[in-house]
């Protein structure tokens, strides 16, 4: 679902124009970062992804290919070419839900949650790397009144 842009506001200043800026170039550079890391663990940034959202299920360890069509912000039958390029790689299976037989679970499988700890724990030293600066950007980005500008 995508969102109406906000109404025009008052004019952004330079420094508007300077975090946004930043904050783009910081986060194309996390993406990078990203996009390198999977390919170093011998798996894709959309696999890496997929994976990350089945074990960031909130309540349980399963996701069904519609919530992560739309984790992914993804068309479902992309979705299931993905599933089934990590399915032949290893890194996850499907399962029929017991309570509802429409429903697929996709569940890791060790190789999948190996694979995902390594990466998650890069992408969270990263992160971690990253914070001031996007605190920066974030803490300029703020009108007087407190709306978030970004």
């Amino acid at each position: 679902m995508s969102r109406k842009p906000a109404a025009p506001q008052a004019a952004l200043t330079k420094q508007d124009f300077e975090a946004l800026s930043d904050f783009r170039y910081q986060l194309r550079r996390f993406l990078r970062f990203s996009e390198d890391a999977a390919r170093a663990e011998g798996v894709t940034v959309q696999q890496y992804l997929l994976m990350l959202h089945i074990r960031g299920s909130a309540d349980r360890n399963w996701a069904s290919v519609g919530e992560l069509a739309e984790r992914l912000q993804a068309k479902q039958h992309g979705v299931v070419a993905l599933v089934n390029r990590c399915e032949a790689a290893g890194l996850v299976s499907r399962k029929v839900n017991p309570d509802d037989r429409r429903v697929v679970q996709i569940h890791l499988l060790a190789k999948g949650e190996r694979c995902l700890n390594r990466l998650a724990m890069l992408h969270r030293a990263e992160l971690e790397s990253l914070r001031n600066t996007f605190r920066v950007a974030r803490i300029t980005a703020f009108n007087d009144d407190g709306a978030d500008r970004l």
